[in-house]
């Protein structure tokens, strides 16, 4: 495969957690095209297997590890695979995250369990895993957070993804600080809405999709492979001197997905 130099990732081992479908399905092609070798982490088996298919159909070296990236235990055997698989992790993509349907809703109506849920994904999985990748990082090397648009806006239905998502900004930040002089960049990628097989189901008429539309300059919502250049960019050599940075890729879009749905509820309500 062709891969122009400067943004080459030849050699280097880059772990994608919630690479199966959606935005790390993109991350990960995304990084195969730039001749990186991918790990690929995640709960189901079924979607993993045949993200890394079409990996190695491309040329690519991939490989698949099933476990869940809130378990410390599971943590490390991933980390440990993708040692024993290539020697030394270079990128480590924190893509894992989300809010079951069964987790969201008003804050007033919030449960301790729903709020464990979605902040021990987003934010406490994110962490260790960060932490866990840079003490494997001997050499150096590059970590991304994916966070949301919501980490900087108003999120009624999900006000705790948002604030977990907020809080992975920050430690992005503190990590980037803290880890610096050990030649460890941590940076964060926040999308905008993109059209991935899981947010279909909930935006499901062509009224829903309309009204995000009519809020993106661009006049489309996202697609997955939308988000991956700018990660396999944050993972090379050429962003050698980008550490710290919060990255929004959401189409020039600042209205915040949440507030429109609420409002929609709202109106609904009055009539």
């Amino acid at each position: 495969m062709s891969v122009p130099a400067l943004f080459s990732l030849a050699g280097k081992a880059v772990v994608v957690t919630g690479a199966g479908r959606g935005i790390g399905r993109g991350i990960a092609e995304s990084l195969a095209q730039c001749g990186a070798r991918v790990v690929l982490a995640g709960r189901s088996p079924v979607p993993l297997r045949e993200t890394q298919h079409a990996l190695e159909v491309a040329g690519a070296e991939a490989m698949t590890v099933v476990g869940d990236i809130t378990r410390a235990d599971d943590r490390a055997r991933l980390l440990q695979a993708a040692l024993d698989r290539f020697g030394y992790v270079d990128g480590w993509i924190n893509n894992a995250g989300s809010a079951a349907p069964e987790d969201v809703g008003p804050l007033d109506t919030i449960g301790e369990a729903q709020w464990d849920r979605v902040v021990d994904l987003n934010l406490k999985a994110a962490f260790f895993a960060s932490q866990m990748a840079a003490h494997a990082m001997s050499r150096g090397g590059a970590i991304v957070n994916i966070t949301s648009r919501s980490a900087s806006y108003p999120n009624p239905g999900t006000g705790h993804y948002g604030a977990a998502k907020a809080a992975l900004e920050n430690l992005t930040r503190t990590m980037a600080a803290e880890w610096g002089h050990r030649g460890i960049r941590v940076n964060a990628v926040a999308p905008g809405v993109v059209m991935t097989e899981e947010l279909a189901k909930t935006f499901n008429t062509p009224e829903r999709i309309q009204r995000q539309v009519d809020t993106v300059p661009l006049q489309r919502l996202g697609r997955p492979e939308d988000i991956g250049p700018l990660c396999a960019y944050l993972v090379s050599d050429a962003a050698g001197w980008t550490t710290g940075a919060l990255i929004p890729v959401n189409g020039g879009s600042f209205v915040p997905m949440g507030y429109l749905s609420y409002l929609n509820r709202v109106k609904r309500a009055r009539v």
